[in-house]
């Protein structure tokens, strides 16, 4: 988390302490200088008296009671305005600590997840290579196996990019160089290459309309998309399909990516693309990830210059959409 981020709720706390500081300083500077005020006043009212001074004790009266009456409005105005304050101030710090106090559960929830998103293909792949080091196994067991233990490194290694894409997100050293390119051919090739490596236990399919053209970053975009991929393969069940689209319409073009997972509620939709956020339960959650995919998809998809929306699908499940305008 940067550092401004992580000190912000610290500084509002410090500047509200000051604030009452110098409130209850300026209020027993108010006080001193009444009481002053009124003393000289009651001096000068006994003169009066001794003095048998009647129109003048009448007129020091008055002074008396108007500097009373402005000096009661204006501590009562400005004790209304302190606790006004005050009460603002205490809620909004309350506010930043239970985000802190959030976002500390969401980095322990994190480094729990990546952890076991660590050591579960790593203990896969020491088991693959253990047996095939010590068993003879048929040509097509051993290819299997070949095949599961590479799966599980293209794992590893994609955790490995999000986690360092994130961190240079975070601190704004991320920049992508956009370059004129053939959308369409892109995004086959890649929806191809992930429907026979790391999504080849679901149904991936793509229906991509040709000669579309933009000014994308290759890097980013194969991040963008195969973390999009992923989190519909983590919320979908084995075997299901999942749907790539690119089309044109009129003078945009749009690029989804619809899984037959349980779907996301209204009200969660924004926060999916907020860090470490996953939806249900951590203490019963089933399901892979870090939550991170999200965030990295949102803030490159930025970027770009392009917009992104989350829609249901009919039957269940959720589409994300890329929209973005032609190139020509």
């Amino acid at each position: 988390m940067p550092k401004r981020k992580r000190s912000r709720p610290l500084l509002l706390f410090y500047i509200l302490v000051c604030y009452v500081f110098i409130q209850f300083g300026w209020w027993a500077f108010l006080l001193t200088h009444l009481n002053g005020e009124i003393t000289e006043l009651l001096l000068e009212k006994q003169q009066l008296i001794r003095a048998h001074d009647t129109r003048g004790l009448e007129e020091v009266a008055r002074q008396l009671e108007h500097q009373l009456t402005m000096k009661r409005l204006m501590i009562l105005g400005e004790g209304l305005v302190f606790l006004f304050l005050l009460g603002l101030g205490i809620l909004r710090t309350r506010r930043s600590f239970k985000q802190e106090a959030a976002l500390a559960q969401q980095q322990k929830n994190f480094l729990l997840s990546v952890t076991h998103e660590l050591k579960s293909p790593l203990a896969s792949v020491k088991l693959q290579l253990e047996t095939l080091r010590r068993r003879k196994l048929p040509a097509e067991k051993q290819d299997e196996m070949l095949s599961d233990a590479i799966e599980d490194t293209e794992r590893l290694h994609a955790l490995v990019d999000n986690i360092l894409v994130a961190a240079r997100i975070d601190h704004n050293s991320f920049a992508i160089h956009p370059e004129q390119g053939n959308l369409s051919d892109f995004v086959t090739e890649l929806t191809d290459k992930a429907g026979s490596g790391t999504l080849r236990h679901h149904r991936l399919s793509h229906s991509v309309s040709p000669g579309i053209v933009a000014g994308f970053d290759r890097i980013a975009l194969h991040s963008v998309l195969m973390n999009l991929l992923e989190n519909a393969a983590n919320y979908s069940p084995r075997g299901s399909e999942i749907m790539v689209r690119l089309l044109r319409d009129g003078q945009r073009s749009y690029l989804t990516v619809a899984d037959k997972g349980p779907g996301i509620p209204d009200h969660e939709k924004p926060m999916v693309f907020k860090r470490f956020y996953r939806l249900g339960n951590e203490e019963t959650r089933s399901t892979k990830g870090t939550g991170l995919g999200l965030y990295i998809v949102q803030n490159l998809v930025q970027a770009h210059g392009w917009q992104i929306r989350i829609i249901d699908h009919e039957g269940g499940g959720s589409i994300f959409e890329l929209s973005f305008p032609l190139t020509h």
